[in-house]
């Protein structure tokens, strides 16, 4: 493609060398520089990608731009200068690959928790609607039927563009996207045409990377912010701040809700642990999917349906038929009669969710043991709130390793012990090692007890020190059931 045709609708400040060279590919990392190759020199947040133009020039780009022009100019390149270098990836990105999210129904689901389960979920009713579809999540991503292994929850713009050209080309006419705060942040999805943007809640999360909690509230309603006036914006208005993402949006504007009015309603009439009797709109119907929490993410999806021109019946039937999504509340028993739920949560509220959900069920007679721990390298302010929610909310909370990637496991572990209440000393223990932790709760647990594994859901891996070793905690229940049910 010339260059042109990549800047079309692009703004820039100055252009040196030739006008309109040939581009063969974009690149943002130097070392993926290749003949003919435009190089975008992005500033991010560990390194500057203006150190690297040379770098690019000797492995072949012969387009760079960037915001800051270099010294010497080599007389056989051509410089573009930009306002910003990471806005401008994004539209050329979008160009290069023949703006693809324009040729599809691109929605995008953003918020704390929840963004995975409503894409999956959307993802299998439009094929039990008859559609092929693509979906982009923190699980994987999805073409049609073609599974490639996730990296990101949001993958950077090139990579973004180029599975929507894909899924353009292998005839999807819907795409399901997670949209993160980082994502949104660093321009990941610049140059992107949204037909739709859900919100499922905002909660405590990511304060590591953006610091106040109202810096995260602004970087999740820019996405907002930024549709075009044809777009269509769908927020939960049972969350405190849920209106507040359509302040400023040009699009059009429709609620959901369990509690309050909204243009989308619903209520649990029935839950425990086989699914959920729901109302939406009126009309009753059951799902597998349970807990509180799933109502909200079933009845995003459903207004996301209703809005793409769906049939109401159509749209319920469809999510009748829907199956768990992996490592949400998935939930075992054991043959010595144990249940055990496996979940994701890895936040405060997504952790008093799941554990609301599991007491909302539960007849009291049960006992309710916690397993779970927090991530290394990553927001430290969550760690004692959900030591305190654990132990406020289980019988026995074991506090244990998540991911503690470069961080001493039992420092971890510290800061959650800092948030247990006086009166909850005596509700929980620490165990290091996740395997062991979860041989404890088993061994603790009597017949129709419940044991939640919270924190790490699909994930089949644990990061120690930058290695990742095999852990899955699923296959851990199972196994350790087995072996100690003998």
């Amino acid at each position: 493609m010339n260059l042109k045709e990549l800047l079309n609708r692009t703004p820039f400040l100055e252009l040196h060398g030739n006008e309109n060279p040939e581009v063969s590919e974009i690149v943002f990392d130097s070392r993926k520089a290749v003949a003919n190759s435009l190089y975008v020199a992005v500033k991010g947040t560990v390194s500057d990608g203006h150190s690297y133009i040379d770098a690019a020039i000797e492995k072949g780009s012969t387009v760079i731009v960037c915001e800051d022009l270099p010294e010497n100019l080599d007389e056989k390149t051509t410089y573009l200068k930009v306002k910003n270098s990471s806005k401008t990836l994004g539209q050329i990105a979008s160009n290069f690959y023949g703006n693809p999210s324009e040729k599809l129904n691109l929605i995008g689901i953003t918020g704390t928790n929840g963004k995975t389960s409503v894409t999956t979920l959307l993802s299998e009713i439009f094929k039990i609607l008859g559609y092929k579809s693509a979906l982009i999540s923190t699980v994987e991503y999805r073409i049609g039927e073609e599974v490639i292994p996730s990296t990101h929850t949001t993958p950077d713009v090139l990579t973004l563009n180029k599975i929507l050209s894909k899924a353009v080309e292998t005839g999807c006419e819907y795409a399901f996207m997670e949209v993160s705060s980082h994502g949104i942040h660093q321009d990941r999805i610049e140059g992107l045409h949204f037909k739709m943007a859900g919100f499922t809640n905002i909660t405590h999360d990511h304060l590591d990377y953006h610091k106040t909690f109202n810096e995260y509230l602004k970087v999740k309603k820019r996405f907002f912010d930024e549709l075009n006036p044809e777009a269509i914006a769908i927020t939960n208005a049972d969350d405190k701040n849920g209106l507040v993402m359509l302040q400023n949006t040009k699009a059009k504007k429709k609620t959901y809700a369990l509690k309050t009015m909204a243009d989308f309603h619903g209520k649990i009439l029935e839950a425990d642990f086989n699914g959920m009797l729901l109302n939406f709109n009126g009309k009753e119907f059951w799902t597998t999917l349970t807990g509180k929490f799933n109502g909200y993410n079933l009845l995003l999806a459903f207004a996301v349906a209703m809005e793409c021109g769906f049939h109401e019946d159509d749209v319920l039937q469809a999510i009748s038929k829907l199956q768990r999504v992996k490592g949400r509340f998935e939930t075992l028993k054991s043959d010595g009669g144990i249940f055990f739920v496996v979940d994701y949560a890895h936040t405060p509220d997504a952790l008093e969710n799941v554990l609301d959900s599991i007491n909302e069920i539960r007849t009291k007679n049960e006992r309710l043991i916690t397993v779970f721990g927090c991530g290394g390298d990553r927001d430290h302010a969550k760690r004692p709130e959900m030591g305190k929610i654990a132990t406020r909310k289980s019988t026995l909370a074991i506090i244990t390793s998540d991911n503690p990637r470069t961080e001493n496991p039992n420092e971890i572990i510290k800061e959650i012990e800092a948030g247990v209440e006086p009166q909850n000393f005596s509700k929980y223990t620490t165990i290091p090692d996740r395997k062991e932790a979860i041989k404890m709760a088993i061994k603790f647990a009597e017949p129709r007890d419940i044991i939640l594994v919270a924190g790490k859901g699909h994930e089949n891996y644990q990061e120690i020190n930058g290695e990742r070793i095999h852990f899955d905690d699923k296959e851990m229940v199972m196994e350790l059931s087995r072996l100690m049910s003998k």
